[in-house]
């Protein structure tokens, strides 16, 4: 069975976001890995983007009941009828997440994540989780760019 990665990130980004989170769904189509996203715009459509350029395949893990808001660069669009919740799908659905950047729905992905404690999660720009002390939460990997974040998700040799 394939690798599958989620990709996970604001549906308006900036450019630079748009860019890592292309180039990482462009590498792990490389290494054969699915990528998984939310199915929409911003990071979603620039990691699908990025892997079919690569011919890779993107499933879509979407929050409506139909497929007509998926993205163009879908293989497979899941809808759910979820709303926001289908983002615990998404999480349960990867081998590893890859959060491009920061907003509220990708921090809640980032922390599905984290409290299964099942599977890598790395950060590739976007938001820090401190404590109440002030210290970097342990566990989130945080990458310097889209190679780094596919290599810390340690699947691959």
């Amino acid at each position: 069975m394939a690798v599958q990665v989620a990709v996970c990130g604001p549906g308006e980004c900036t450019e630079r976001q748009w860019d890592h989170a292309y180039e990482t769904g462009r590498i792990l189509a490389g290494r054969g890995a699915v990528v998984v996203c939310g199915g929409h715009g911003g990071v979603m459509a620039a990691a699908a983007a990025g892997a079919r350029t690569a011919g890779g395949l993107v499933v879509g893990i979407l929050p409506a009941a139909d497929r007509a808001a998926a993205g163009p660069d879908l293989t497979v669009a899941v809808p759910t009828g979820l709303g926001q919740a289908r983002n615990n799908v998404i999480v349960n659905t990867a081998d590893a997440v890859i959060a491009v950047g920061g907003s509220w729905g990708t921090l809640s992905e980032i922390a599905l994540a984290m409290r299964a404690g099942r599977i890598p999660v790395v950060q590739l720009g976007g938001w820090r989780v401190h404590d109440e002390d002030g210290r970097p939460v342990g566990g989130i990997v945080h990458a310097a760019d889209p190679a780094a974040a596919v290599d810390a998700t340690g699947l691959w040799p």
